[in-house]
């Protein structure tokens, strides 16, 4: 387990992976996730998931924690001739990083980044129609704010998401997976305040490898998870301030 606060931005040392360290899915995944954010509870967090499989596994957390589920919608912009490679990343309200290293190795031009760009975008704005539809987006300003994914590969699209939570206004920001290469928090220092991974194996080449189970979650997965959350937001928002502006006593 890897478990890593504000104040150290070190790599992190995995597990040698065994033969039983993988997830039966993302359900279990997430209920194991949630066995190490107990501490923030009375935080009265909000948990955000990555569409579409970091939802299944934050809907756990947020159980767990009694906390409102919304999501954060990013896409990857994946290398024109090799799309799995992310050489960075979007996200809702005009966020955006790219990798110029991995680009100027590649070569990539303008015009490749533009289309990509585009592309993502357009999917960007169906899925936030999609998901956005019926449910508000849960206010996160004042807020700790709990990003959860089914894992972490690169980690463009977790940085993404933790700059949207920023500029959300998110008082405190936990980045939270089942899985992350064992130099995660190395990658992504400064992105959040807490890294909390269940593993952090050594040898990491997908996430799918530790998962038994990792078909794709569909969008109707996600909206129902969506709704069955949408009831807490209200409940766990911090109080008001009193109207006068004085401190309650």
């Amino acid at each position: 387990m890897s478990s890593t606060g504000g104040g150290h931005r070190g790599p992190e040392r995995g597990r040698a992976l065994r033969h039983d360290d993988r997830f039966r899915d993302r359900v279990e995944a997430g209920r194991a996730l949630a066995r190490l954010l107990g501490h923030l509870r009375d935080e009265r967090p909000v948990v955000v998931g990555l569409p579409r499989g970091g939802v299944v596994v934050a809907a756990e957390v947020a159980d767990a924690l009694d906390a409102p589920l919304d999501v954060i919608l990013v896409r990857k912009l994946g290398m024109p001739l090799q799309p799995e490679l992310a050489m960075g990343a979007i996200g809702e309200g005009g966020v955006r990083i790219v990798n110029l290293d991995i680009m100027a190795r590649a070569r990539v031009g303008r015009e490749a980044i533009r289309r990509v760009e585009a592309s993502e975008q357009a999917e960007l704005a169906k899925r936030a129609q999609r998901f956005r539809a019926a449910l508000p987006p849960v206010d996160l300003a004042g807020r700790t704010v709990v990003i959860v994914d089914d894992g972490i590969a690169t980690g463009s699209t977790a940085k993404v998401a933790c700059l949207v939570a920023r500029a959300r206004r998110a008082t405190r920001v936990v980045l939270a997976v089942p899985v992350a290469p064992a130099d995660w928090t190395a990658r992504l220092a400064g992105a959040a305040d807490e890294f909390v991974s269940v593993m952090t194996p050594e040898r990491f080449a997908a996430i799918g490898q530790f998962y038994d189970d990792f078909r794709q979650s569909t969008d109707a997965e996600v909206v129902a998870l969506l709704e069955r959350g949408a009831h807490r937001a209200d409940r766990t928002a911090p109080p008001p301030p009193p109207a006068d502006g004085s401190a309650a006593r």
